[in-house]
């Protein structure tokens, strides 16, 4: 009788599928900051958190353990009597000004959120940041929002103690819907002109508006007219016209040699 044969298993080579992947030509960075400008920006958010009290206070209140139900209650209960006044007598947690804090945004996804929303009027960024691409992103968000921003350097060391806080990596200042609750007002219009202005390549040329401005143009002329669109439109034509864009390089191109193509199996 004939034996059957073996099944002999193919050895399929696996090819490295091609992979092409893209590096940007833009390459955002911070304006630099003088350093008599940094001096000046510090001692300004110096003088302005002292004068306000703003501070987070976290104070650690030790809680006795939960006693056993096999226990029996202790005869006097002067012992928790006392504890119960040095809770009540011991400072809350939290800020001292809740009002105030809301008028800012600290940290970079707080001041991310803020800056989608068009929230902000100011924001400035520690230098100190690592990795640098943590902050790289508030640079066209704030270009394209009309914010100004800036990185100071010592930011983080010279606010956060004053604030109660560990690190504070970036510092933005919120609009307010009524100019007199605005707390840092003054501070904002002392420390916009120090501030340089940032250049975004793709968006050279063109002058982002500001939302204060927008909000005044609105109050005071109302609605606008069928005409003065048509007018806003045109405009907004010839200035995207003019941007020019780059094209993009490739960084590496991982190639098919065996130049084989999937074959789809049907079911």
């Amino acid at each position: 009788m004939a034996t059957p044969g073996k099944s002999v298993k193919k050895e399929f080579k696996r090819h490295a599928p091609a992979k092409t992947s893209f590096t940007s030509p833009f390459t955002p960075k911070w304006s630099p900051l003088p350093q008599e400008d940094m001096h000046f920006i510090l001692n300004v958010l110096k003088d302005k958190l002292v004068s306000t009290g703003l501070e987070k206070k976290e104070v650690k209140v030790f809680r006795p353990w939960k006693k056993k139900k096999d226990q029996k209650p202790a005869a006097t209960s002067e012992p928790q009597v006392s504890q119960e006044a040095q809770v009540q007598d011991s400072p809350k947690n939290g800020w001292t000004d809740v009002a105030t804090r809301r008028q800012l945004a600290i940290g970079i996804n707080e001041v991310t959120k803020a800056l989608e929303r068009n929230e902000l009027k100011l924001l400035l960024v520690c230098k100190s940041i690592k990795p640098a691409h943590m902050s790289n992103h508030l640079i066209t968000l704030s270009v394209t929002r009309g914010v100004p921003a800036c990185q100071v350097p010592r930011l983080s060391s010279s606010v956060s103690e004053l604030l109660g806080l560990k690190s504070v990596l970036a510092l933005g200042f919120r609009q307010c819907a009524s100019k007199d609750d605005e707390a840092f007002a003054d501070t904002i219009e002392a420390i916009r002109p120090k501030v340089p202005s940032l250049d975004v390549a793709w968006l050279h040329g063109v002058a982002p508006e500001d939302p204060v401005d927008m909000e005044e143009e609105e109050e005071a002329g109302g609605k606008k007219g069928q005409k003065r669109k048509l007018e806003t439109e045109s405009e907004e034509k010839t200035k995207s016209a003019a941007i020019a864009l780059q094209p993009l390089t490739v960084k590496r191109i991982v190639a098919n040699s065996a130049k084989k193509r999937k074959t789809k199996v049907k079911s």
